[in-house]
């Protein structure tokens, strides 16, 4: 049985919730996403909750109980709060700055990278070393800083490269003479 699954998901005040058959339309002051469920499950909104049912006992049906929850409880939270992602650089001459539409970044390559920021996702550097990825999609949100990361990922010998804010990077000894 679905531990996750089981909780009702909680719609705060100005968030809509709309259920047509398989399709879950959610809307905030944020913005509005779509998702389709699977045939596996069904889910109805009550006195301001989604409940999440799971339409047999079989292990499919098991599965997609718990990750149709988790979804929808992502997107209300997106569109009534939003997430972000935290990246740091480090290295020397290691920089990023935002220029309209684009993230511009210095990562010790011969060549500047630009990268086109997509729609609904703002990137903010609030220091040369520091990005801050926000945005209303929490899929959307993850793609585009992991897209960032791939860019130059921290090495294990001196550590340079992009991380998240809180992200361990296990260290090599290097050489001896």
């Amino acid at each position: 049985m679905s531990r996750v699954g089981k909780n009702p998901v909680s719609v705060p005040d100005g968030v809509e919730v709309t259920i047509d058959g398989a399709a879950v339309a959610v809307k905030g002051k944020l913005g509005s996403l779509r998702a389709t469920i699977a045939p596996e499950v069904s889910a109805q909104v009550d006195n301001g909750q989604v409940s999440v049912t799971a339409r047999g006992d079989d292990k499919r049906s098991r599965q997609m109980w718990g990750l149709t929850r988790s979804i929808i409880n992502n997107m209300v939270v997106g569109v009534s709060q939003g997430f972000h992602k935290d990246l740091q650089i480090e290295g020397v001459g290691y920089r990023a700055a935002v220029e309209g539409k684009t993230l511009t970044l210095d990562l010790g390559y011969s060549h500047r990278i630009r990268y086109p920021i997509p729609d609904g996702i703002e990137i903010a550097c609030e220091r040369p070393t520091a990005i801050r990825v926000t945005g209303y999609d929490r899929q959307a949100v993850g793609q585009v800083a992991a897209e960032i990361r791939a860019f130059r990922k921290p090495e294990p010998y001196k550590g340079k490269g992009i991380r998240y804010v809180g992200e361990y990077v296990r260290r090599k000894e290097g050489k001896k003479k």
